[in-house]
């Protein structure tokens, strides 16, 4: 038996689409003894519009787009799931895509969005991170952000119109080094990160000034970028401990880089944080779980999903919203920082 459909309703009703609609959406008043006899005909046959049927008579799928750049760090899955509590609310669903950092996947993937013409896109890290994004890239994130709601989070494109949602990286930076710098530390370093992307810049420059700032002296030879792996921090670390002289303390770009810093520290045989200080980034899960407990700079993961829901909302209403939408950072102490060793 075929699935029986809002146009089989209409017809055996002798009624329009469009009133089926009404009554099935409640938007719009219709004659008591028509409604009646469309709501006899929708319980008969246990009638359901499918989403693609909702789609057309609202003019909207109910679907909102997520492209993300790395499902395995714990970080986007949580900005992702405070995305979700937030839609669920008016009844959004997600499609959700990987592009492994990979450029042609995210243009191939805002390609099958449109095409889904999903309500709105929340796009994460990939090209929106690169200091310097080729402008074929940037154009074609723009042409599809004039025909769809999109949300940039925790990045940008220069010289566009983008609306973005983000974390203060900047901020957070500089309340980790200020934390260490208030538990006595002198010499501090810095590792991880990709120089090409604007999270490591952006850190990077917050912890120049900070340290600038409270007068104290920057070895560019402890200034470690690499990647953000646990294995990048572990190698970085290494290099760090070999040094004739070396910090007290080490701010790392991310969670990863941290535990990675932390595993090399015990392997050496040394101690944290009585030998070496170490503060993360992030504020993953297993930052509360690693032994030592970490020290972390908290972006609010998941009120920045819920954020960027909010956002894409209002955009989606066509109501007016503020080109970048800043969240403060917060920095969640444990045991991976102590004072330096007399």
């Amino acid at each position: 038996m075929r699935q029986v459909t809002i146009y089989d309703i209409a017809k055996e009703a002798k009624v329009s689409v469009a009133t089926v609609s009404r009554v099935l959406n409640d938007t719009a008043p219709v004659k008591g003894a028509t409604r009646a006899r469309i709501e006899e005909l929708i319980q008969k046959y246990n009638f359901q519009p499918n989403a693609m049927a909702r789609s057309l008579l609202k003019k909207e799928t109910g679907i909102i787009g997520v492209i993300v750049p790395d499902l395995t760090n714990p970080f986007f899955p949580e900005v992702f799931a405070g995305a979700e509590q937030e839609a669920q609310q008016e009844g959004h669903t997600f499609l959700l895509s990987n592009s492994i950092g990979d450029y042609t996947k995210e243009s191939e993937y805002l390609s099958i969005l449109r095409e889904k013409r999903v309500d709105g896109i929340i796009f994460m890290g990939g090209r929106i991170n690169l200091k310097q994004c080729e402008d074929h890239l940037v154009q074609e994130l723009v042409q599809h952000a004039s025909v769809i709601p999109t949300v940039l989070v925790n990045g940008g494109l220069r010289n566009t119109d983008l609306i973005r949602v983000a974390t203060d990286e900047a901020a957070g930076t500089a309340l980790a080094v200020r934390h260490l710098i208030g538990l006595g530390h002198k010499q501090i370093g810095f590792i991880g990160g990709e120089s090409h992307m604007t999270t490591t810049s952006i850190k990077l420059r917050a912890f120049r000034k900070t340290l600038k700032d409270e007068g104290l002296e920057i070895r560019e030879e402890w200034l470690l970028p690499d990647s953000f792996s646990i294995e990048s921090g572990k190698r970085q670390m290494l290099k760090m401990l070999d040094m004739k002289e070396r910090p007290t303390a080490v701010f790392c770009v991310n969670d990863y880089t941290a535990i990675g810093a932390i595993k090399a520290v015990a392997e050496a045989g040394l101690a944290v944080p009585d030998d070496m200080s170490i503060v993360g980034f992030d504020d993953i899960p297993l930052a509360h779980h690693f032994i030592p407990e970490l020290t972390t700079v908290s972006q609010q993961a998941h009120e920045l999903g819920r954020m960027a829901v909010k956002v894409l909302k209002t955009m989606m209403n066509k109501e007016k919203v503020k080109k970048l939408t800043t969240l403060d950072p917060q920095l969640i102490v444990r045991q991976s920082t102590g004072a330096p060793r007399p």
